[in-house]
């Protein structure tokens, strides 16, 4: 399906890009600011991938393939399918939200209920994905402000949503099941 054999091109000199259509539009574009910030996640996600082992990195590797999707997802505004297009467009499917679901319930049922706010630290690994979480949670925000202009997949909107929960509770799972998490202490220091 793709085929990078030129990696610079410049059609996108004048501040312009092309989405998965063909559409031309302006590098700052809600869309392309929307999908860009997904790419931002899953570039986080790979330096979280280097503290990451076994099942946790193979959870790690499934979600940062979504991300491709996702993605491919929000360049293609075109919701319905166009039986003329070489390429169909790639959606995200409700399947990948209930899977995230699946996981979060899963990873969460090891863990003790939570009586403070979680301060991002603790290992190396729960550090990065608190930053994945952050990071997701802005592209979050970018594509709810983008569906309210345009039409977006909800499929997608929904995975972005789940995908923050699932950083936060694997972030307390690589924090020794929740043992080593930084709990927040409300006025510690005044």
């Amino acid at each position: 399906m793709v085929v990078l054999n030129r990696i610079y091109t410049r059609t996108g000199d004048a501040g312009d890009t092309a989405l998965g259509n063909g559409t031309r539009v302006a590098k700052n574009a809600a869309r392309v600011e929307a999908y860009g910030t997904v790419d931002e996640t899953n570039a986080t996600l790979g330096l979280a991938r280097l503290h990451a082992e076994g099942e946790m990195d193979a959870a790690l590797a499934r979600i940062q393939n979504d991300l491709f999707d996702l993605g491919a997802d929000l360049c293609r505004p075109d919701m319905a399918a166009d039986a003329s297009a070489e390429y169909p467009p790639l959606r995200v499917t409700p399947a990948q939200v209930t899977r995230l679901e699946q996981e979060i319930d899963a990873m969460n049922a090891h863990l003790a209920p939570l009586r403070s706010f979680v301060l991002p630290g603790g290992s190396a690994l729960a550090a990065h994905l608190h930053l994945c979480r952050t990071v997701s949670r802005r592209a979050e925000r970018l594509s709810v402000a983008l569906a309210a202009e345009e039409e977006v997949n909800p499929a997608g909107v929904k995975y972005l949503n789940r995908l923050s929960d699932w950083f936060f509770v694997a972030s307390r799972v690589a924090n020794g099941n929740g043992a080593d998490d930084v709990l927040w202490v409300p006025g510690a220091n005044r």
